[in-house]
């Protein structure tokens, strides 16, 4: 089922789209990978956590085009989110205090707190923003992996 909404802000159209349109390229017993597609002619919102079969987080990759933000400001009651800005320029706002962000920007937001984010760069700002749990990330980066051993394939 192919499942798209359409918001008009100032007249600019945006579009958000389901997981269908993600293409999930090959998948294993421990493993699976998909794609949006080129980054350069992404346009909309799309969230991935289906075609991956995500446990852990939501991802989704989103894109405004200049003046657009996000059609409405919205809360989480146990995620946070981290944006982290790809390309172009704008603003975030969480609640009453609203900041710049750009290229290479990572913003997270806790829970139970309005956020919007809005595109002023002349080109169309493209994002990734990762949900999960708030307080249920424990050991990390080295406290949670190890070294092994294995023949290289690449």
């Amino acid at each position: 089922m192919n499942v798209a909404y359409h918001c008009k802000v100032n007249h600019i159209k945006l579009n958000y789209k389901n997981m269908s349109e993600v293409k999930v390229i090959n998948t294993g017993d421990k493993f699976a990978h998909a794609s949006v597609g080129s980054l350069n002619t992404f346009e909309g919102k799309q969230f991935v956590k289906d075609a991956t079969g995500a446990t852990s987080c939501e991802i989704s990759f989103g894109t405004l085009p200049t003046g657009a933000e996000v059609p409405f400001f919205h809360s989480h009651k146990e995620n946070e989110e981290n944006y982290i800005i790809l390309s172009g320029k704008g603003r975030f706002q969480v609640n009453d205090e609203a900041f710049d962000i750009a290229e290479g920007s990572v913003i997270r937001v806790a829970t139970n707190c309005d956020r919007n984010i809005k595109c002023t760069s002349p080109e169309p700002m493209t994002y990734i923003c990762i949900q999960a749990k708030e307080g249920s990330l424990g050991n990390y980066t080295m406290t949670d992996a190890e070294m092994t051993e294995r023949t290289n394939k690449m």
